[in-house]
């Protein structure tokens, strides 16, 4: 609770879009920033409380955190950054000995918990809202000087004497904001709640609150129970809303440039890096150089299609695929992807059949390409351990009885996560029947 020389904690004022309606004046309600730090070589750490009480934006809320969600941003925020996710890191999460009344999912059920602060850290904590604000106030003048701010303390590479460096700018905000996107899909991560207070101008992952981990492929899922109707902010539509996020935010930058084009230029570059960089992404997962041509896309499509015949684990199916032989009759290979199934007797079945034949193509296009070699390649780009919400909330349990061990141990799982690791067999397994619709292992709110 001590505060070093120099240090002035402030809560941010923001605005932003949420759940695409301009939802006007935000802010940190439960964040803190305690102060910068720059590194030896240059770089600015911004260091930031989540939970630690109130604000001026709390908004009438206490400005605590629970142990649940502070846990959960821990494990997830640093799991990311293992797995090769810009993210914000967590430094540290702190039990504040207090117990939090929270309603998990605001349904007239309040409950105390136990209290705990997570401290992050990034290298600021702007997001596209930041400059919505000033922008939707008509405060021009403010917005310029935090846009010339943003651009002097954290582009070292945009000339901010230049008349392009609006432009140039918020063309780097969606290049990154795509390759992010990108990574998402790649590792089966479901932000839950991308409004653009929750985007960040670098393009770290930020805001860890109902997220998840898609297991069952579905590109219709999401992890918060507060989308559970519209599914705007589903794990398929996650590259649209950030791209409609850009927008808005292109669009809060539009009275700083004497000319818009070079904004749309912006979005239309974000969709261009985004289709590249993924189509790049879809050929590392599936162990080749590249897609080529109109046979490669039909063999990507009718894998996504084939995976929603039946419950099948998002990651797993594509470690299990990693194992494919380049030849040899496919029929053996059912037992082998039956780790990947929720229920075995899909295999069995005509799931099992379409399964072979898509294996059989598979097959032919890697051709004589060197197994063991693709297998290495597939597994480095296709994580075996991810911080999948059911195991998450078995730390949080444990935790909150005072047993730190299962959390310890999750964490260093997950610090490895493309190598098998001895030991480790249950933190890939998929999620089990009992934690299918149990509440943080499955729904979240907006509160998690």
């Amino acid at each position: 609770n001590a505060l070093a020389t120099g240090m002035r904690p402030y809560a941010a004022c923001y605005g932003g879009h949420q759940f695409g309606h301009w939802a006007g004046q935000l802010g940190d309600g439960r964040a803190i920033t305690l102060g910068e730090f720059v590194d030896r070589s240059g770089r600015i750490h911004e260091f930031q409380l989540k939970g630690a009480g109130p604000t001026p934006y709390s908004r009438g809320a206490d400005g605590r955190a629970v142990l649940r969600s502070s846990l959960r941003e821990f494990i997830c925020s640093e799991a990311m950054h293992a797995l090769g996710v810009p993210t914000t890191r967590a430094l540290s999460l702190v039990s504040t000995g207090e117990q939090v009344v929270r309603d998990m999912f605001y349904d007239g059920h309040p409950a105390p918990e136990p209290g705990a602060i997570v401290c992050r850290v990034a290298p600021s904590f702007l997001r596209l809202g930041s400059y919505e604000l000033p922008a939707a106030r008509g405060d021009h003048d403010l917005l310029r000087r935090m846009v010339q701010y943003t651009i002097s303390e954290h582009e070292p590479t945009i000339d901010a004497q230049s008349p392009e460096t609006v432009s140039q700018w918020f063309d780097a905000v969606c290049r990154r904001t795509a390759a992010l996107m990108v990574e998402w899909t790649r590792v089966g991560f479901v932000h839950g709640v991308m409004n653009t207070d929750n985007l960040s101008i670098h393009g770290l992952t930020i805001d860890y609150g109902p997220y998840g981990w898609l297991e069952p492929y579905d590109p219709n899922w999401t992890p918060n129970t507060t989308d559970a109707q519209m599914r705007r902010y589903c794990f398929g539509r996650q590259p649209g809303i950030a791209q409609w996020n850009l927008s808005r935010f292109g669009g809060a930058l539009a009275p700083l440039v004497d000319n818009t084009e070079a904004l749309e230029a912006g979005l239309e570059t974000y969709a261009q890096v985004y289709e590249a960089s993924a189509r790049k992404m879809y050929a590392d997962k599936l162990g080749l150089a590249a897609l080529e041509g109109a046979e490669d896309e039909a063999l990507l499509s009718d894998l996504f299609k084939l995976m929603q015949q039946a419950e099948t684990d998002y990651c797993l199916f594509f470690r299990c695929l990693a194992e494919v032989p380049a030849e040899g009759a496919p029929d053996p290979l059912r037992a082998l992807f039956e780790p990947a199934y929720y229920r075995a007797d899909d295999l069995r079945g005509p799931v099992g059949d379409a399964l072979l034949a898509w294996l059989a193509r598979y097959q032919a296009r890697i051709g004589n390409h060197p197994s063991e070699q693709r297998r290495e390649a597939m597994n480095a780009v296709n994580p075996l351990y991810v911080p999948r919400n059911y195991l998450a909330q078995q730390a949080i349990e444990a935790a909150e009885q005072g047993d730190l061990s299962e959390l310890e141990r999750l964490c260093t799982v997950l610090s490895q996560p493309y190598s098998a690791q001895p030991g480790a067999a249950r933190y890939a397994a998929r999620r089990p029947d009992w934690a299918r619709h149990r509440p943080g292992c499955a729904a979240l709110s907006c509160s998690s």
